[in-house]
């Protein structure tokens, strides 16, 4: 550690003397002043160049390559006017006096060169916190390797480490662990996505067996992303095993309901039980189940709001799915007459009005049967089969005021609770108020 300790002070005094030696040069103050010059007029000049510019006429029939490189440099115009001027300007510095005195704007050149080739390299990306961390650290990088201190920095990160097991761990190893584990799951993220979509454009699958299929696809691809990346650095996974006990505690005690929601989730989709696009009821939430993920499935109800239900819950509560097997949905209508209506008369036009709605099923003719001579009148039961659940309550709706203007026109009255009061010897006591005058 001292050893370490003492080149690092080294590294840092020479770093300091050159430093020192340069800003002593009347020449650092030339090249510092054109490059202010250069970003004055760089930012200056991207107002200008982005208001004028209309990617969208000026490319549209440029070829895919061509017109992806200019929809970056205008993205990045201020970067890339500076980066032209300070070029032109150590163009003619390096022509006009010795070489050594244009240095600091060849470095500044190469690192605007390096930032637009960045910019253009994770354009492609488009998570916007990942293009700006991976922009920022590729571009330290490149930075360091312009000024020549990319293999002493290399060999300082890699100087401090601690030691767990047959495990070394360096800043260094870190660093690289954490690049190529982002690479890695961004190419497990586009080879899922394809997966994807190559899967659900197959007819030949269930949307259950689909989910499935992708949830498997996307599990093997991470856990194989992050065992190569994990190798490629170095890392002796097998020296990882003193942290599977307390990985198996921490599950244990702490992630009870995450492991037991994605097991019930492998469960749902296995069983086919619910599967996207179903409609359910759980509790008192009814609607279709528009996604399953890993935790959760959501349940849109109609109205704009969405059910986030655990897949726990499903699995071990009840759940009513109205197309499970079948999607045919009995609509059940109870409604009641008075006794001075015909009860076969109320059957036949219950009946012919129902059948009457264009979603009632032609092959399943409604029913309508009497089932209870009740105290206020007559109880009728009417039921008719639609082709699919949706909006049931809307047919049933439809029926019953279609059933009352049938009522009205043949004069049947659907009974209604009435109360008649008899005094009888006597007059029902009343509370009387009197004024007593001031």
């Amino acid at each position: 550690m001292d050893m370490d300790l003492k080149d690092l002070m080294e590294f840092a005094q020479t770093t300091a003397r050159s430093v020192g030696a340069e800003i002593l040069s009347p020449w650092f103050y030339l090249q510092f002043g054109l490059i202010l010059a250069a970003a004055g007029i760089a930012y200056a000049a991207e107002a200008g160049i982005r208001n004028r510019v209309d990617m969208t006429c000026l490319a549209i029939r440029w070829p895919l390559p061509l017109r992806h490189f200019a929809r970056v440099m205008v993205s990045s115009a201020s970067t890339a006017v500076f980066t032209l001027l300070v070029i032109i300007s150590r163009v003619v510095m390096y022509h006009a006096t010795w070489p050594s005195r244009s240095y600091l704007l060849m470095v500044a050149a190469k690192l605007g060169l390096a930032w637009l080739a960045i910019r253009l390299v994770t354009s492609v990306l488009r998570n916007a916190f990942i293009v700006q961390m991976v922009s920022v650290a590729a571009w330290f990088v490149a930075a360091l390797s312009i000024i020549g201190e990319l293999d002493t920095t290399v060999d300082l990160l890699d100087s401090y480490a601690i030691v767990l097991g047959g495990l070394r761990l360096t800043p260094l190893l870190l660093i690289k662990a954490g690049a190529l584990l982002i690479i890695a799951l961004w190419l497990t993220n586009i080879a899922s996505n394809f997966a994807e979509s190559r899967i659900n454009s197959t007819t030949d699958l269930t949307p259950s067996v689909q989910v499935l299929l992708v949830k498997i696809i996307r599990i093997g691809l991470l856990a194989v992303a992050i065992v190569i990346a994990l190798g490629a650095v170095g890392i002796d996974l097998s020296a990882l095993a003193v942290f599977s006990g307390a990985v198996g505690v921490g599950i244990g005690i702490g992630l009870q309901k995450i492991v037991a929601n994605f097991i019930s989730g492998i469960i749902l989709l296995a069983d086919k039980s619910v599967k996207p696009g179903d409609l359910v009821t759980i509790g008192d939430n009814t609607g279709r189940i528009s996604a399953m993920k890993t935790r959760y499935i959501s349940v849109a109800a109609g109205d704009g709001r969405e059910f986030l239900v655990p897949n726990e819950d499903l699995v071990t509560q009840k759940v009513v799915n109205w197309t499970y097997t079948d999607k045919n949905t009995l609509v059940k209508i109870t409604f009641s007459t008075n006794y001075d209506a015909d009860p076969r008369l109320v059957c036949k036009l219950a009946i012919e009005t129902a059948a009457a709605h264009p979603r009632a099923q032609k092959g399943k003719p409604p029913n309508c049967i009497l089932t209870e001579f009740a105290e206020a009148g007559m109880k009728f039961s009417l039921t008719l089969w639609l082709a699919d659940p949706d909006g049931m309550d809307n047919v049933r709706s439809d029926v019953m005021l279609a059933l009352w203007d049938a009522f009205k026109r043949e004069g049947i009255r659907v009974p209604y609770p009435v109360r008649e009061i008899r005094v009888r010897g006597g007059a029902l006591p009343v509370e009387t108020t009197v004024e007593v005058p001031n």
